[in-house]
């Protein structure tokens, strides 16, 4: 059987009368990548909280690398790493002592933790700058030595919320790289995160938070296959042909859509034959195209999909129609 390390189960959380997590399940075995996929404001920091020990559930169980999360504490706190959606290390301090900091607090030995800190500055490639203060890294930088501090204790379990949040795309790479390796080597992940890229590349297995409620939970591609839709897209040799295409398409039973910006157009390919109904239709009009093909869908159109709200538009459209009147009568 897989071993758990985490193993939550109808974790609730509530803030007076508002409810953050309304009775969410979780289980990540060992040496995979969680990813969590939620807007702001969905319930992903308050359920890392609760599982890395900083706050307590409403209701609900969670069991952290074997232990309670509510009456084992300590334990759980020794087996995991967290890091928050900002940079957390000390700015006055080189990185080098930032880490000894950490290793000596955790009850290292002066030169076990000098050693433990050596050979995290050489893992996230922060050997050069060791010596300096954190107040002049980069961004980039940053993040690794805080990865890295969380990192020190050798940790069964690390939690990434949001990690790469505001990070250049060289830096997020190198980040992304990181968390592979630690994973390679056994380390268990839950990563939080609004980058459809990061969890697609990252994740073994995806659930996304709406509300505070889990709304969908299987591997990014399942989430495609049951979720998104291919379609069919194609340019127009002709730009002026845009109608005839249009109506040929539409006469085929396609429901095409044209994209002005971009000069495609565009159509939900729900069987398998459709591209082929698209090309005959397009040929029988006598309409020719540079471009032509399907397009997969995309973790973006999972999540579009999962967190469309009609109240909620219809709320923001009402709201725009008040402040259009308002201005009006002023």
């Amino acid at each position: 059987m897989t071993e758990l390390m985490i193993d939550a189960v109808r974790i609730t959380k509530k803030f007076g009368k508002m409810t953050a997590l309304d009775g969410v399940d979780l289980q990540v075995p060992k040496g995979t990548v969680m990813g969590l996929l939620g807007h702001n404001g969905a319930g992903k920091t308050t359920l890392v909280n609760i599982l890395s020990t900083l706050t307590t559930a409403t209701s609900g169980t969670a069991r952290v690398a074997g232990y309670d999360v509510l009456t084992d504490g300590h334990e759980v706190r020794g087996r995991i790493g967290l890091t928050g959606q900002f940079a957390s290390v000390d700015e006055q301090i080189t990185g080098l002592d930032n880490l000894v900091l950490i290793a000596r607090l955790l009850g290292a030995g002066k030169r076990e933790a000098r050693e433990r800190a050596d050979e995290l500055l050489t893992v996230f490639d922060l050997t050069a700058a060791g010596g300096r203060k954190a107040q002049t890294y980069s961004g980039g930088m940053r993040r690794r030595l805080d990865l890295a501090a969380s990192l020190v204790g050798h940790p069964d379990v690390i939690f990434l919320d949001e990690p790469t949040t505001g990070l250049d795309p060289s830096s997020r790479n190198s980040l992304w790289e990181i968390v592979e390796r630690l994973v390679r080597e056994g380390t268990t992940v839950l990563l939080t995160t609004q980058y459809l890229e990061e969890a697609d590349r990252l994740a073994d297995r995806i659930t996304v938070l709406a509300s505070g409620r889990i709304v969908a939970a299987g591997t990014a591609d399942q989430l495609k296959g049951d979720i998104g839709t291919r379609t069919i897209m194609l340019t127009l040799a002709h730009p002026g042909d845009v109608t005839v295409a249009m109506d040929a398409l539409k006469r085929a039973g396609l429901s095409p859509s044209h994209d002005v910006t971009r000069r495609k157009i565009s159509s939900p390919a729900v069987a398998s034959t459709d591209l082929i109904l698209a090309v005959r239709a397009l040929d029988r009009a006598g309409v020719m195209v540079t471009e032509l093909g399907i397009s997969e869908p995309s973790l973006d159109d999972v999540y579009l999909a999962l967190n469309h709200d009609p109240k909620a538009d219809a709320d923001n459209a009402n709201a725009v129609t008040q402040i259009i009147k308002a201005i009006s009568a002023a």
